[in-house]
C-alpha cells in the first residue's frame, strides 16, 4: 500500500489552474519549504485563496493566486514553535478583508486582517460561511461540550444560537440554517433564518427507542470532562463493573450536550456496565494549550483516563474498582491497549480496535506533528510505541483490526500480536477481511459490539447471579 509512513517522502503535490479552453498554468511556490497543499479556496471575483504548511507545521503561508501568471503572492504567515493549526472554511475573503482562524496566548480567535474580532477566551471551531459583509461560524465559550453558531457582521459577534446544545449550521445568500443537538431531544432540530424568513424544518426521521441518560461531569485538577452512564434500570446500591470508553486523542471529542452522540455508550452500559467517556488532554475544544500539552508524549493521555476514573468513582460510589474494562478505536485502541499495558493495576481487559501499536507506521502529517522526525526523536517514538511492552502483558485482551484498512494498516496489529507470541503472552486477535477503518457494514458493526461485550464479561468474570440481573433490566427495559 502507498502510504507516506512518518519520517518517510512525501508524494509531490502540484495545483494547476485549467480554464474553460483548456488551457493549464501550473500554480508555482516554495514547495521544497511548504510541502504540504493545506487549503484551496476560489470565491466569485476575489483571486483564489491557498495555504500551504511546511514540513515541521511551524509555519503555514496564506497566498493569493495571480492567475493569468499562476504566481503567488504571500498575504498572512502564521508561525508557532509547537504547530500551526489548521482550520475548515478558512482563509477566505469577506468583502477585500482576508479571514483566517488563529492561536493566540487568549485562546482560539476569528481574524480579519489581522485583527482578531471574537472575545479573549473563544474557541472559533471553523467558519461556516462568508460573504461580502459577515462571517458566520462555530465557536465555544465557556463550556467546551457545547458548540454555537455566531455571525460577526462587520462591528460585532452575534449568536445565532442560544440554547444549550450542540449547534452546526450551513448559510448563503444571507440564508443560514441550524442544526441543533441537545441533551433534551433526539436527532437534530433545524432552523431556517434570515432575508425575512425565521421558521423551523421538520425532520422525518425516526426517533431511536432508546433515551440515553448521561451524566456530565467536571473533574479532577485537570478539570476533564467526563460523561458517566449507567443502566437505565440500575439500582442504587448495587455494584457496577466499569467500562472505560474514551477515544482520548487529537481532533476529536466525545464528551458534548448532544443525546445522539450517548446512544452507543447508553447500550453498552445496558449491558450491565456504569460506562465512563474522558476527553483529556489533547482533544479538541477547550483551548489551543490543552491541545498542546500531548506534544512529544501522546501517552500521557493515559493518566487522565486514570484520573478521571478514580475522580468519578469518588462521586459515583456504585463503580466497582475491581472489575475495570476499557475499549477504544484508533486512537482509542492504541489507549486501550497502553491502559492494560502499562496500568494493570487499574485496568483489567481491554478491546484495542484498529490501535496505532507503532507510530512509526503511522502518517507523516499527523504522527510528525505530535512526535517530531522518528530520525531525530526516536527515543520519543520508543516511548510512545506499545511493541516494547508486549511482554507486561497480563490481562485479557482483545484486539480487532480491519485488513483492508488504509488508515491504520493492519501491520500495527498484526506486529502487536507477533511481539505478543514471541513473549508468550497469551491474547486474542479478530482480523476482518474487507473492512477497512470504520467497519462501514452493518452487520460487521453490530456484531462486533456484541462480539466485544461477551468478551469483556467473560473477562470480568461477571457472575451468572450479576448476568440474569443484568439480562432481566435489558428485557424490562426493551419492553
Amino acid at each position: 500500500m502507498r502510504y507516506p509512513a512518518a519520517g518517510t517522502p512525501n508524494a509531490d503535490v502540484t495545483l494547476h489552474h485549467v480554464a474553460i479552453d483548456g488551457t493549464t498554468r501550473a500554480v508555482e511556490w516554495d514547495a521544497d519549504a511548504y510541502p504540504y497543499l493545506a487549503r484551496v479556496g476560489w470565491q466569485p471575483g476575489r483571486p483564489p485563496l491557498l495555504q500551504v504548511q511546511s514540513r515541521d507545521q511551524r509555519s503555514v503561508l496564506t497566498l493569493g493566486l495571480d492567475v493569468g501568471s499562476g504566481r503567488t503572492e504571500v498575504l498572512a504567515r502564521d508561525t508557532d514553535p509547537v504547530w500551526v493549526e489548521l482550520f475548515d472554511g478558512v482563509p477566505a475573503w469577506c468583502g477585500d478583508r482576508l479571514v483566517r482562524i488563529a492561536d493566540d496566548a487568549t485562546g482560539r480567535r476569528l481574524v480579519v486582517d489581522d485583527e482578531p474580532v471574537t472575545a479573549d477566551g473563544a474557541y472559533v471551531r471553523a467558519v461556516v460561511s462568508v460573504d461580502d459583509d459577515s462571517v458566520v461560524f462555530t465557536a465555544s465559550y465557556d463550556d467546551p461540550t457545547q458548540v454555537h453558531v455566531v455571525r460577526w457582521d462587520g462591528g460585532r459577534c452575534e449568536p445565532l444560537t442560544t440554547a444549550v446544545g450542540v449547534h452546526s449550521a450551513v448559510a448563503a445568500h444571507g440564508l443560514v440554517v441550524t442544526s441543533s443537538s441537545s441533551l433534551d431531544f433526539a436527532g437534530q432540530r433545524h432552523r431556517l433564518t434570515g432575508a425575512g424568513v425565521d421558521r423551523s424544518i421538520a425532520s422525518v426521521a425516526e426517533e431511536p427507542a432508546l433515551e440515553p441518560s448521561v451524566r456530565l461531569l467536571t473533574v479532577g485538577e485537570r478539570r476533564l470532562r467526563v460523561g458517566v452512564v449507567l443502566p437505565r434500570e440500575h439500582v442504587e446500591g448495587r455494584r457496577l463493573p466499569v467500562l472505560m470508553d474514551p477515544y482520548g486523542g487529537p481532533h476529536v471529542q466525545r464528551v458534548l450536550s448532544a443525546r445522539r452522540l450517548w446512544l452507543e455508550p447508553q447500550w453498552l452500559a445496558d449491558q450491565g456496565f456504569a460506562v465512563v467517556v474522558c476527553d483529556g488532554r489533547g482533544t479538541s475544544g477547550r483551548d489551543p494549550r490543552w491541545e498542546r500539552e500531548v506534544r512529544r508524549d501522546l501517552a500521557l493521555t493515559l493518566e487522565d483516563q486514570v484520573d478521571a476514573l478514580y475522580a468519578v468513582a469518588a462521586d459515583v460510589p456504585d463503580l466497582d474498582l475491581s472489575r475495570v474494562a476499557i475499549r477504544g478505536w484508533s486512537f482509542g485502541g492504541y489507549l486501550a491497549a497502553l491502559a492494560l499495558l502499562r496500568r494493570p493495576d487499574v485496568f483489567h481487559a481491554a478491546v484495542a480496535g484498529a490501535p496505532v501499536t507503532d507510530w512509526a507506521l503511522y502518517d507523516t502529517h499527523y504522527t510528525e506533528r505530535y512526535l517530531g522526525d522518528p530520525a531525530v526523536d526516536a527515543d520519543v517514538y520508543a516511548r510512545n510505541s506499545l511493541l516494547a511492552d508486549a511482554e507486561r502483558l497480563s490481562r485479557p485482551l482483545l484486539v480487532i483490526h480491519g485488513l483492508a484498512d488504509d488508515n491504520v494498516v493492519s501491520a500495527h496489529s498484526l506486529l502487536l500480536s507477533q511481539r505478543l507470541t514471541e513473549h508468550g503472552r497469551s491474547h486474542t486477535f479478530l482480523p476482518l477481511t474487507g473492512v477497512t477503518h470504520m467497519t462501514p457494514q452493518e452487520e460487521v458493526a453490530e456484531n462486533l459490539l456484541l462480539l466485544q461485550v461477551e468478551f469483556l464479561r467473560g473477562a470480568l468474570k461477571l457472575s451468572p447471579e450479576t448476568s440474569a440481573a443484568e439480562a432481566a433490566q435489558r428485557a424490562g427495559a426493551d419492553a
